[in-house]
């Protein structure tokens, strides 16, 4: 039986490469096209309230409703008058001092807050070619859009209101999937 066993163990061991590895990955389907989203294990609170979120289809009510060229593509609960004071979503920061906002960066919205707690239910994309530093260490960052820039492109070059919001609606479908690395690094992007 141990002689059975041995090489059955040396063959499952050698079948689970590095490349096969699964990655839970962010997905937002809108009508301009897809973004996928790298989730940074080093900030798990804004991590796992991401993937909660879009696993309960949270999401999929809302909208990007703050869309500015250069700036940012914002996403999920919209901003009130009062802030997020009585939100179920806040979190606190979770600043990461490798994690910066450069193009691409995918981060948690807040209001003007003292603590600088996230409203988790609200996200933004960095459209910022050069970055936006003076975000940084202001709002937390928990991922990164590896596919799908061009998709941000589209979507801060529609037309807007006086108040940045889209004039027709682009509606938001949130999910987190699987990836392989092979999958992931084939759009580029290197795994930290």
């Amino acid at each position: 039986m141990r002689k059975i066993l041995f090489p059955v163990l040396i063959f499952l061991l050698s079948a689970c490469t590095p490349q096969d590895e699964r990655y839970k990955i962010g997905h937002i389907s809108t009508r301009l096209g897809d973004l996928y989203i790298w989730l940074y294990q080093e900030v798990p609170v804004h991590r796992q309230n991401f993937i909660d979120l879009a696993d309960a289809s949270y999401w999929d009510d809302y909208t990007f409703n703050r869309v500015i060229e250069g700036f940012v593509a914002q996403g999920g609960c919209p901003d009130t008058p009062e802030g997020f004071a009585y939100s179920i979503h806040l979190l606190e920061p979770e600043f990461q001092p490798h994690l910066r906002h450069v193009y691409g960066t995918f981060a948690a919205g807040r209001d003007n807050n003292s603590g600088k707690l996230s409203a988790g239910c609200q996200f933004y994309v960095v459209h910022n070619a050069e970055g936006i530093p003076r975000l940084d260490d202001n709002y937390t960052i928990y991922g990164h859009v590896f596919d799908g820039m061009d998709v941000v492109d589209k979507i801060v070059a529609v037309e807007t209101d006086d108040s940045d919001e889209p004039l027709v609606s682009i509606e938001l479908d949130v999910n987190v999937i699987e990836m392989t690395r092979a999958e992931i690094e084939a759009s580029g992007f290197t795994i930290p």
